[in-house]
């Protein structure tokens, strides 16, 4: 599961910054963690292409490029949130993106879709109590290491 990325790469981060400057990085640390998540799910957009193509409704035509489309997209996102003069505007454009896919998460889990297997045996109705607090988890995460940060610094300026 890439999001289990997310608190081990975090945790490692922090300890490298801790050791190396002596004082933890939070925001790069999680900027790390979402970027390494990225890639880890850009890439499952390739291994489980054709599950994730049935998350998409019917009527969308070209599912399989779509999904590969959205794998290079976050992997291209994970590069860009760790560049500063991007990592804002790469921030919001990852919280819409988030709040974009989240009706497919609920597609798939109405159909009870295993990604994995692209069968019609998954975790049904009940994956929503997961994935929703997970993209709620998401979107908090690249706000405060993204965007957070920033607005900070914009404030200071005032």
């Amino acid at each position: 599961m890439p999001e289990a990325v997310l608190p081990i790469v975090s945790i490692l981060s922090l300890i490298i910054f801790k050791i190396k400057d002596r004082e933890y990085q939070y925001a790069i640390s999680a900027r790390i963690a979402m970027s390494i998540m990225l890639i880890t799910a850009g890439i499952a957009h390739f291994v489980f292409c054709k599950g994730m193509s049935l998350m998409l409704p019917d009527f969308i035509p070209y599912k399989e490029e779509i999904v590969y489309g959205t794998g290079v997209l976050e992997m291209l996102a994970a590069i860009g949130i760790l560049i500063p003069k991007y990592q804002k505007t790469i921030g919001w454009l990852l919280i819409v993106f988030f709040i974009l896919i989240l009706p497919a998460n609920i597609l798939a889990a109405s159909k009870g879709l295993n990604l994995k297997n692209a069968t019609y045996d998954g975790n049904g109705i009940n994956y929503l109590w997961y994935r929703i607090p997970l993209q709620i988890v998401f979107i908090l995460w690249v706000y405060f290491s993204c965007i957070k940060t920033y607005i900070k610094k914009d404030l200071k300026q005032y």
